[in-house]
């Protein structure tokens, strides 16, 4: 059996992970879902001073807590950051990387920085106090990439309720890598993107996926919109079981869950 540690993306807490924590627990994992510094139940603990390197010590500090070794680390979306940066700074306690619709950040880049330039000058704009971010409107954040695809009206509705404002240090510091996670196995489950587009922009060198070529990665398709952990919880939870039993990367053409 494995140990998952469930980051979530912005404005999300660990009650995101409810519906894919319940079968990996039932099939005898360990699960261990994620609140970061400021959002959902630790709102009360946000602040300017709340940044990404903030939320790299919520998961070292979780590791080394509860001392977790072998660890399937995961990031969805803007989870992806904390959990590059904690995977660098605790190697030997993770197993694997997965990026849920993410992707990890280069050494010295923010998350702001690969966001599209008017997306992020909306950000900026949206802020509260100077340092809160508003969860923009759905039509928004479709309109930025994020696709709705498999979230009903209800779904959306309850994700809305329960969202909370993001310390935009989380967007806007940069992340400091050592160079300690390189070698770890990863993996990248893509969502919202078919994994031909993905394969084109490694190919073409993008800064931002060339990585994603390398020996220690494998890549996984489940097709459906950004937030795969309300729209398809049970494949979200098989696949990354699945992932979690592979001793090795597989390389770039892992089985595609359809």
């Amino acid at each position: 059996m494995s140990t998952f540690v469930l980051v979530p993306g912005f404005w999300l807490g660990a009650w995101a992970w409810d519906a894919v924590a319940e079968p990996l627990r039932a099939a005898g994992h360990t699960v261990h879902p994620v609140s970061l510094t400021g959002v959902a139940e630790r709102v009360g603990e946000g602040g300017p001073e709340v940044g990404l390197e903030t939320h790299i010590a919520d998961l070292t500090g979780l590791l080394t807590r509860e001392d977790l070794w072998d660890v399937v680390l995961v990031g969805h979306s803007g989870g992806g950051a904390p959990v590059t940066g904690a995977a660098d700074r605790l190697p030997e306690r993770i197993r694997r990387v997965v990026y849920l619709d993410s992707g990890p950040l280069l050494d010295g880049a923010s998350l702001g920085d690969v966001w599209q330039p008017d997306h992020r000058a909306r950000a900026e704009a949206s802020l509260v106090d100077g340092w809160r971010h508003p969860m923009p409107s759905w039509a928004e954040l479709a309109a930025s990439g994020s696709s709705l695809t498999g979230l009903d009206e209800a779904t959306l509705a309850r994700i809305r309720e329960r969202a909370t404002d993001e310390p935009a240090g989380a967007f806007t510091e940069p992340l400091r890598l050592t160079g300690g996670g390189d070698r770890l196995p990863k993996a990248l489950v893509s969502c919202s993107f078919p994994l031909e587009q993905v394969r084109s922009m490694i190919a073409s060198g993008h800064p931002y996926f060339t990585a994603l070529g390398g020996p220690e990665w494998e890549l996984r398709e489940l097709p459906t919109g950004h937030w795969p952990m309300f729209s398809r919880p049970a494949d979200t939870a098989a696949v990354l079981a699945e992932l979690a039993e592979v001793a090795g990367p597989a390389g770039p053409t892992g089985p595609t869950v359809s």
